[in-house]
């Protein structure tokens, strides 16, 4: 690509990226486009992405504040490039899962929450939870316009109740008050001098501050302001205003009081689950506790009261609570042969609480807790302790006085447990007075364009009480992408990590509408994709190739979606139908099942869903159609708890059938690192480097000077170089800037010793074998004969990672390449007698057509050994592969959960009201 003649205001030119395995290339990327930078996994769109334009981006921008500022950021390494212009400040979003903070969710991480709190502050009105009556608070303001109703030349009085303290007596009162200067007081309807006056055995006194004749003029006011301050103070809050011509009393209050409970001003602080003011005193607004657990005490919901729903009362000592209940239930209208999921919120509270013919089961727990000096009842508690909702908040968070302040009805609690789309119609029917509009009218626009946003990315069926911590990878990117757009910042150059992770076909398209809007406003947005359809909407694509690792790193076609299409790359080729996944010729049978009976966790809806085994089975759905929920929560723990009787809990569901002999172990492969410390790589996760030790103990010069395999680890003294410890770098501390990384001076960044790499292997010493992409080192001992390092290392071939050097650090891995390198970690073992039920995770994030078939092919390959495949996926060329489909839906959130179609991929085509059916029709 020529740049040397581009205008930089117009583009951001990148000269000689050289950085992984970047060939010194040249590349201009046009500004304030959507532009997509495609290419297979590995080929080196993250170095050029992230590594280069973000790491220069950031860099410069924090080289541009004072050192002191500096000491707080990440320290910046300058990347391998001659020069970038053009380039503006970089945000990134990439796909991790960014918050292990429990306090952390959906509201508080797009700041709608806080946008909440100031509006509930601001225009919330209290209720008395007794009358049901608005408190209210009078003012100054509120009296004086009181007295602006009365006619000039009107007559009032300004009284004060008088309150005698229980050490005093009223004439001590009244001297005190004579002292201060009044010399008035009404008594029983009498206005008296308090020198005149003789006590008898009148109840009720009111001081007389001040006598007005009403005027218009703003003197008087003034006086008449100050008189009602000093009449509150003296009323200890109260101010009675009395007409003399008929002696009608107004009384004002200035204290929040209505019912006689004094209630708390709503602020901001009331409404934070996070200060200690308005958090839940009992949960410090973590929403749990650890307490009984509902779920341990009631493990099987589809049990009734009758059958033994109710496992601690199932025992001969204390089934007497039991038979309490069951005897006296058609004296309060029971339904003991019910299921327990079927009952209603007010039964289930009745059955825990209790009434005077039964004892509930928090009385039960009580009892047992004030026997826990004996060891058996303390054994029987820890049984059903767990982590549970919070009883004094109900899991709301907050401190209960924050139930009686309300918008239009509505709790702050209300809204943030609703799904997003229900808060956003709350909030465009919202009709406010004109005062209250007057003051909210910034917020609610802000609080509606975030709402907007998130509903936009396809996230509209969680609610903003949902803990970020719960979210999977494409949902929390998405919601950063949603934050990013509420901020509107402009000038700003987005880069993102594939967001249409975890999207269904059917909410790419609003996704791409977001991402165009952030162009619109000004921004360069450049996007690491390899989905179809968002090819086609960018304005520009970069395609970097022609395949992966060493053989890759440089710019293979670059344009619009047409200019690239004429390109003869693996990108285009795949594009124009050159190229293609195969649709398998026929389905597989599968030989035995297992059935999940009456899943109903989260917004799932009782459904029986049956997975075949030795299959490729897909579990399809849009966003929050409850694949997750199904798979994660209810089918992998539930076999593990009943192949091998540990693991976490499972959701609610009723049963689990089926096989279970034909499975000896189930493995759920997910995108989290192999290996967090920078010694872990590929091969010592595939155990291959063991036989690549061995084979150095056996050269001649190892047996002369008595090497054993330990020498040629780095991970331990012997044979790795002292001074970087195996390392091959040295990092020096910088303070006010990056760190600064190294070779290693005494091993040249070889991490081992001198003596160490004098033994060879035709030639080649440990540390060049270290070197060597996974295809090189294939070839290099296929020549040699090494058929057993050769049979380990084929399946990290197979499923496209030819291109990793076998030395690599597992830090620097994408989720995908970790993924796949799991999934090799199998396939190197094997035809085994132990079959496994492998459960993925969408495993096709980060993965080009190309990657795809190559991933489909290991599938294969496993499922031939006789192992079962499940896989939560949105990728319609993977879904086109199944041999079985299950499909959940309709739409996510509360309208989610039901289960559309469980068969073939060509009978789920004739499915109607599956989104699916039609993307999958188009490929079938």
């Amino acid at each position: 690509m020529k740049i040397d003649n581009l205008d930089p205001r117009e583009q951001i030119i990148i000269k000689k990226a050289a950085l992984h395995n970047l060939k010194d290339i040249d590349v201009a990327i046009p500004r304030n486009k959507l532009v997509v930078i495609t290419g297979l996994s590995g080929s080196g769109k993250s170095s050029l992405a992230f590594d280069t334009l973000y790491a220069e981006g950031q860099r410069r921008y924090v080289e541009s504040l004072s050192s002191y500022a500096r000491q707080f950021l990440g320290k910046l390494n300058k990347p391998k490039v001659e020069y970038i212009k053009g380039i503006a400040p970089a945000i990134a979003i990439e796909q991790k899962v960014n918050s292990t903070n429990p306090r952390s969710t959906v509201g508080t991480s797009t700041e709608i929450y806080d946008y909440f709190k100031l509006l509930f502050a601001r225009i919330g009105r209290t209720y008395s939870p007794i009358s049901g009556n608005e408190v209210k608070k009078n003012t100054v303001a509120d009296v004086i316009d009181h007295v602006k109703k009365y006619d000039n030349g009107s007559k009032l009085l300004l009284l004060a109740p008088i309150y005698i303290d229980e050490d005093r007596t009223l004439e001590k009162v009244l001297q005190i008050l004579e002292q201060q200067g009044y010399s008035r007081i009404k008594v029983n309807n009498d206005v008296v001098r308090i020198n005149d006056f003789k006590p008898k055995n009148q109840k009720e006194f009111q001081l007389v501050v001040d006598r007005v004749v009403v005027q218009d003029d703003e003197d008087f006011y003034n006086r008449l302001a100050d008189a009602i301050e000093t009449t509150f103070f003296e009323g200890k809050g109260e101010c009675v205003i009395e007409d003399l011509s008929n002696n009608n009393q107004n009384i004002f209050n200035n204290k929040f009081e209505l019912d006689g409970i004094s209630f708390l001003e709503p602020n901001t602080h009331l409404f934070s689950f996070n200060n200690p003011y308005g958090a839940c005193p009992a949960c410090e607004g973590y929403g749990n506790i650890i307490g009984i657990d509902k779920d341990l005490v009631i493990p099987n919901t589809s049990l009734s009261i009758y059958d033994d729903a109710i496992v601690p009362w199932r025992t001969e000592s204390f089934l007497e609570y039991k038979e309490a209940l069951v005897d006296n239930a058609y004296k309060f209208d029971f339904p003991i042969h019910k299921p327990y999921f079927e009952l209603t919120e007010e039964q289930i509270q009745l059955l825990w609480d209790g009434n005077k013919y039964f004892h509930g089961l928090n009385t039960f727990f009580k009892h047992i807790e004030e026997k826990t000096y004996k060891i058996q009842y303390r054994v029987m508690l820890s049984r059903y302790r767990g982590k549970t909702k919070c009883t004094t908040c109900n899991g709301k968070r907050l401190r209960q006085e924050t139930a009686n302040i309300k918008i239009s009805g509505t709790t702050i609690t209300d809204l943030v447990n609703l799904p997003i789309n229900e808060v956003l119609d709350f909030f465009q029917g919202l009709k406010l007075e004109e005062h209250d509009q007057q003051i909210a009218k910034r917020l609610l626009k802000e609080i509606n364009n975030r709402l907007l946003f998130l509903s936009d990315v396809g996230l509209n069926y969680l609610s903003l009480n949902r803990a970020s911590n719960s979210l999977s990878g494409g949902e929390s990117q998405r919601i950063n992408l949603a934050t990013s757009l509420g901020s509107s910042l402009v000038g700003s150059m987005y880069i993102l990590d594939e967001p249409s992770i975890g999207l269904h076909s059917k909410d790419t398209e609003r996704l791409v509408n977001v991402l165009k809007g952030l162009r619109d406003l000004g921004n360069t947005v450049i996007v690491v994709e390899h989905d179809e359809d968002i090819m086609k909407a960018a304005d520009y694509i970069i395609d970097i190739g022609p395949e992966a690792g060493t053989f890759g790193g440089e710019l293979v076609a670059y344009g619009t979606y047409n200019e690239i299409l004429k390109a003869d790359t693996l990108t285009a080729n795949y594009l124009k139908g050159k190229l293609k996944i195969e649709v398998p010729k026929e389905r597989r049978k599968g030989l035995g099942y297992i059935k999940v009976i009456g899943a109903r966790e989260h917004n799932l809806k009782n459904i029986d869903v049956q997975f075949p085994l030795n299959t490729l089975t897909i579990i399809t759905g849009v966003s929050g159609s409850g694949k997750s929920t199904l798979v994660k929560n209810i089918l992998y723990p539930a076999l593990q708890k009943k192949l091998f009787n540990h693991g976490e809990k499972p959701g609610q569901f009723t049963d689990i059938e089926g096989d279970f002999s034909t499975i000896k172990s189930v493995e759920f492969i997910d995108q989290n690192p192999i290996g967090r410390s920078s010694r872990s790589n590929p091969v010592t996760y595939i155990k291959v480097y063991d036989d690549i030790r061995a084979l150095f103990t056996q050269q001649k010069l190892s047996n002369i000077r008595g090497y054993k395999a330990k020498h040629f680890s780095f991970n331990v003294d012997g044979g790795r170089c002292e001074t970087c410890k195996g390392e091959g770098e040295v990092t020096i501390g910088m303070q006010f800037m990056a760190d600064v990384h190294l070779p290693c001076e005494t091993c040249k960044g070889k991490r081992f010793k001198k003596e160490i790499l004098e033994v060879k292997f035709e030639n080649k010493s440990i540390s060049d074998v270290l070197e060597m992409t996974i295809d090189e080192a294939t070839a290099f001992f296929k020549q040699h004969e090494q058929k057993k390092i050769v049979t380990k290392l084929k399946p990290l071939q197979d499923v496209g990672l030819g291109y990793v050097q076998l030395g690599q650090a597992s830090s620097t891995l994408s989720g995908g390449e970790a993924q796949r390198i799991k999934l090799a970690s199998f396939l190197v073992k094997g035809v085994t007698k132990d079959k496994v039920l492998f459960i993925f995770d969408e495993p096709t994030t980060g993965l080009h057509f190309h990657d795809i078939k190559k991933l489909l092919a290991s599938f294969n390959a496993l499922i031939e050994k006789g192992h079962s495949i499940v896989v939560i996926e949105h990728n319609i060329d993977l879904i086109k592969c199944a041999d079985y489909i299950i499909d959940l839906g309709k739409d996510g959130g509360k309208t989610g959960g039901q289960l559309l179609f469980q068969g073939l991929p060509e009978d789920l085509v004739n499915v109607k009201e599956s989104y699916t059916s039609k993307y999958l029709g188009e490929k079938l």
